[in-house]
């Protein structure tokens, strides 16, 4: 089974990345940034409908920052959502903020709710870590899912990405008599494939949601990361494949029930088309990030090392060994993909 560093490192965003982050409208000046949430005075433990514990709190601000705070967070959601425009925040409000308190960086959650129809949304406000913007970047660029964060100097801010926990999804459907199983289990390799190519770890069913779609005559599925904390930095291969980690074991056995061999080779097969689809259609800009990720340190050099033996024993190239980093590793992957596809 993969193994986790305990704790991994944060890296902090440079400049080189920052002038990326500017060329390409990530990077804004916000109202609010990840140090001002540090400011509440209270926290209360929240619990799910079923009243289990969440691992998350419910912070409170004092009165004196209270109206102040509504006002950065509404403004801030429409930097993300409607590219500025200040008039979407006249009927909406802030239900209320909350802290991650199992994570490394401690993320904040914050819950907007439409004052017209009660609908609401989620968006993150975290710290800065470069490897989790290339990883945002790279699925942005190289997935069928689009991306929408911003960042404010060491200040993260993330969309939510809605759809059923993986480990929901594995605990509550796949005994659903409408389960599509070969469908689910062909997302599920397709997934796994793209997280191998640009190397992005720890894709264990708690950090991806499943997106279920109704057809007219059939159900579609897209699995999704949601966690890019594990970008390129383990050394460990098995880290970047999702059908090693035991989590995922349920639609492993689903798949050994449904999938043939040859049609597991056919998915992988179009899954590496596609993305070496995606490389083309966004030569320029991908270019322009591992430019900058090739040279950038977001992960340790005996990481780099170990990963790149491993890389160079599975696909038989020594090229893999003589990268210096992870972003030397994981252009190498893409080169291999693009000459591939190309030939």
């Amino acid at each position: 089974m993969p193994v986790i560093s305990k704790k991994k490192l944060v890296y902090p965003i440079k400049d080189p990345l920052r002038s990326y982050l500017i060329k390409y409208d990530r990077e804004l000046t916000l109202p609010t940034r990840y140090e001002d949430l540090l400011r509440y005075n209270g926290a209360v433990t929240l619990y799910d409908k079923r009243g289990a514990d969440t691992l998350w709190e419910t912070v409170f601000y004092s009165a004196a920052e209270a109206e102040e705070m509504q006002l950065s967070l509404k403004a801030m959601y429409a930097h993300l959502k409607a590219n500025g425009d200040l008039s979407i925040t006249n009927h909406l409000t802030i239900d209320r903020v909350d802290m991650c308190t199992y994570g490394n960086t401690k993320p904040f959650r914050v819950r907007i709710r439409n004052l017209v129809n009660d609908n609401f949304d989620y968006f993150y406000i975290k710290r800065g870590d470069a490897s989790r913007i290339y990883g945002l970047e790279l699925e942005h660029l190289l997935s069928p899912n689009r991306i929408g964060y911003l960042t404010c100097q060491q200040t993260l801010v993330e969309e939510h990405i809605a759809g059923i926990p993986g480990d929901m999804f594995f605990n509550g459907q796949l005994n659903d008599p409408a389960l599509n199983p070969i469908r689910l289990c062909k997302e599920f390799i397709k997934f796994n494939e793209r997280c191998f190519v640009r190397l992005l770890g720890d894709m264990h069913s708690s950090n991806f949601v499943v997106d279920v779609t109704p057809d007219f005559d059939e159900t579609y599925y897209r699995i999704r990361a949601i966690d890019f904390d594990q970008q390129s930095y383990e050394g460990r291969k098995s880290v970047y494949m999702p059908q090693y980690y035991k989590q995922n074991q349920a639609i492993i056995q689903l798949g050994i029930q449904f999938m043939t061999p040859e049609s597991v080779r056919q998915y992988q097969i179009e899954e590496r088309a596609l993305i070496a689809s995606r490389i083309r259609a966004e030569t320029i800009r991908l270019q322009d990030l591992m430019q900058f990720m090739r040279h950038d340190e977001i992960s340790l050099p005996i990481h780099v090392k170990t990963l790149g033996q491993a890389l160079a024993r599975h696909y038989h190239d020594s090229n893999f060994l003589t990268c210096q980093t992870m972003g030397d590793l994981v252009w190498k992957s893409l080169e291999l993909v693009a000459v591939h596809q190309a030939d």
